[in-house]
């Protein structure tokens, strides 16, 4: 085989492998595309008037809006830390409402590992649990003594029944419940180290009764301060 005729067959191999490159690339891009105009249709069929207002950060979108008359928000969270055995994608679910509590309650099941989505490991002060949470749960609080009503906390986890629903914060400016929508594909993972999730949707029906138990948790514990008052 002559210089010229080698050169020429190794320039054809660089053509097709950018080409192909390109081809997978713009793939990708159409199914990310896809895939969030699909997560938005989900959104808007319970917040009608959801807003994408994302930063720009890495992994995270969020949509802002109101429903039942309450300004909630919606983020999906991929979560990539190196401690993790497997990336996740959270879905996290708040009511960004006022809250009759004077500092900050966070439950957070099985809190083996750091996450990109709570600030649960910088809370100094471990709260002892009443009757109703759990067994799994860790609950901390930013200031020491404060009391919270744990029971009416505890009647309101029906959530965290399934195991899937992986915290619940609580503050004075509204309340949230994080949720894992999925692990990442391990096969895909393990030799590529991509954090594929499939074609993981997000679901409406996920979506409401995320709201609806955090509206009945946020009434229930405003009712209760106020009956104090």
């Amino acid at each position: 085989m002559s210089e010229v005729t080698s050169a020429l067959l190794a320039g054809a191999i660089v053509l097709a492998l950018v080409l192909h490159f390109a081809w997978l690339a713009r793939r990708s891009r159409d199914k990310a595309s896809a895939a969030l105009a699909a997560d938005e249709a989900s959104i808007r069929a319970v917040v009608a008037d959801a807003a994408n207002v994302s930063d720009g950060t890495a992994g995270v979108i969020t949509w802002e809006g109101s429903w039942n008359g309450q300004r909630v928000q919606l983020r999906t969270i991929v979560d990539t830390l190196a401690t993790r055995k497997l990336p996740a994608r959270w879905l996290s679910v708040s009511i960004t409402e006022k809250v009759a509590v004077s500092a900050i309650f966070d439950m957070m099941m099985r809190p083996g590992s750091p996450t990109t989505f709570s600030n649960f490991d910088h809370l100094d002060h471990t709260l002892p649990k009443a009757p109703g949470f759990p067994a799994e749960a860790v609950l901390r609080t930013d200031r020491r003594g404060t009391r919270f009503p744990q029971g009416i906390i505890a009647g309101h986890l029906e959530t965290f029944a399934d195991g899937r629903a992986k915290e619940l914060l609580i503050t004075p400016n509204g309340v949230r419940i994080v949720w894992l929508l999925a692990e990442a594909e391990r096969g895909r993972y393990g030799v590529f180290r991509q954090a594929a999730f499939g074609d993981m949707r997000i679901d409406a029906t996920l979506i409401e009764r995320l709201l609806v138990s955090l509206s009945k948790l946020r009434d229930a514990i405003n009712q209760s301060e106020r009956q104090v008052a």
